[in-house]
């Protein structure tokens, strides 16, 4: 159902100015962007490759007596080869506080495949403290995590070349929008997936291994965008800050901006979507979305405010979303719920004689343009957009569409 924005949603006062963007109206913690969109310095590589500074607590506790212990890789080569022979029961250790459950297994067992996790999941097979876990359960210190016997294809890693892993690195740092000692944003392009599945083998996440360190840590997803959503992608660079930033998007610290082209105009043209949400298919990790009752299994509620910023001959809309919750497919689903699916959507398109304008590709119009976090360290916002990318671009030039307009979805209400 879409109505317009609750009087009492957003701040009043003053517009920003156009081309701007007011951080004013993101609520992530004390500290409070100063209405200027900024990116961030960037660092150089020497200053990503800095040590971070150690907590107070951290400072002030002792150093062992004893010879230092095996790295993070050695440690995930002999949990893979435990997981490989038979049961054993992981217990959860203070920097993976806030983990789910699969994310922890992944983290634990890179050479798992994904969904494989999901299936141990799914089936029951895995306990937390001797009780069935659930993909999105989430863990705390000294709990313990009995995984069942299983052989993975792949016993051990398989050798990368030295140009490969380097080609892998400068493919990643090509992506980099920011980034400093904790963190990075990627401009994730279409096309590519963030993580492994049936039939993946290039994603994001493999990706990620040429940037390994030398203590063996791997910088490490925050959250996800589907394979065909372009624009900003975080990536901690550290456990903690992983679980920081993480704690952020649960919060609802995080802000998140998506643009996107879509099928007609809506006649209401700033309003709010709000829905429950279920797989069609649970048992199918990419399945679609179905808008569904509350109390129905599996359904989840999703919130999402939307303003129109310009249209096309009253046939195409220049959609931007401000998604309060982060459901599967959530933007595509309710686009799709209002009447204005998302041009180049293969789940969600289903408009009766439409035809697709000439000069626009068939692909999927939808930008994680911005993203508004607080820095895992400081607490202050980090403000990053990312610019459209060549399909979108093209759409954006042959309708006219000016990326530098000044968009009406930061008056959105944040809740």
């Amino acid at each position: 159902m879409t109505t317009r924005p609750p009087r009492s949603g957003g701040p009043k006062g003053r517009k920003p100015q156009a081309g701007k963007f007011d951080a004013g109206k993101f609520r992530g913690g004390k500290a409070q962007a100063d209405g200027r969109a900024r990116t961030g310095p960037r660092t150089s590589a020497r200053d990503a490759r800095r040590p971070a500074a150690p907590s107070p607590a951290l400072a002030a506790a002792p150093a062992p007596a004893s010879a230092p212990g095996p790295t993070r890789r050695e440690q995930r080569a002999a949990a893979s080869a435990t997981l490989a022979s038979g049961v054993q029961t992981l217990t959860v250790e203070p920097d993976e506080a806030g983990m789910r459950i699969d994310r922890f297994l992944t983290a634990r067992f890179p050479l798992l495949p994904f969904t494989r996790v999901q299936t141990i999941v799914r089936k029951g097979e895995l306990r937390v403290d001797g009780k069935r876990a659930k993909p999105n359960d989430r863990l705390e210190p000294g709990m313990s995590v009995r995984v069942p016997p299983l052989r993975l294809d792949q016993p051990t890693e398989r050798p990368r070349s030295a140009a490969r892993e380097q080609d892998d690195a400068a493919f990643i740092r090509s992506l980099i929008l920011y980034e400093d000692a904790d963190m990075m944003i990627l401009n994730k392009p279409f096309g590519l997936a963030v993580q492994g599945g049936s039939g993946t083998v290039r994603h994001v996440d493999g990706l990620l291994a040429a940037l390994t360190g030398p203590d063996g840590q791997k910088p490490r997803l925050v959250h996800r965008l589907d394979k065909d959503t372009a624009g900003c992608l975080i990536i901690a660079k550290t456990r903690l800050a992983a679980a920081t930033l993480a704690k952020s998007f649960r919060s609802r610290a995080a802000r998140k901006i998506y643009w996107a082209l879509t099928a007609g105009v809506p006649r209401v043209r700033q309003g709010r979507v709000s829905t429950y949400l279920a797989k069609e298919e649970p048992t199918d990790a990419d399945a679609r979305m179905r808008v569904a009752k509350h109390g129905d299994e599996g359904a989840s509620h999703a919130l999402t405010y939307y303003a129109m910023v310009d249209q096309a001959a009253q046939k195409l809309s220049w959609l931007s979303f401000k998604p309060v919750t982060g459901r599967t497919h959530q933007l595509r689903a309710h686009a799709a719920h209002i009447g204005h699916p998302i041009v180049g959507d293969p789940k969600y398109f289903s408009v009766e004689n439409w035809e697709l304008p000439g000069g626009i590709q068939n692909r999927l119009h939808l930008l994680a343009r911005r993203i508004v976090i607080p820095h895992p360290r400081t607490g202050k916002p980090v403000d990053v957009s990312a610019p459209l990318p060549p399909h979108m671009a093209q759409s954006w030039n042959l309708l006219g569409f000016d990326a530098a307009r000044y968009d009406p979805i930061v008056e959105a209400p944040e809740a």
